[in-house]
């Protein structure tokens, strides 16, 4: 009887641990779509940048390498 009793308690405890995990994993995953989001408008910006301003190009790279040298 006793045994019982734990082992329901046991079961309750990992059902809630499993109930969490997974709003955390769905949390996650709207983060990571956000960043994909992000990451395609950037693509569009710079695609439009690079049509409209001819300097852009070659900028931008040279921009790039000194943000990352500096890091």
């Amino acid at each position: 009887m006793k045994e019982e009793i734990i082992l329901k308690e046991k079961i309750n405890l990992l059902e809630k641990e499993i109930a969490t995990l997974t709003d955390q994993i769905e949390r996650i995953n709207r983060q990571i779509k956000e960043f994909d989001d992000l990451k395609n408008e950037i693509k569009g910006i710079k695609l439009f940048l690079g049509r409209s301003d001819p300097g852009f190009k070659t900028g931008f790279p040279e921009i790039m390498q000194k943000i990352y040298k500096k890091k």
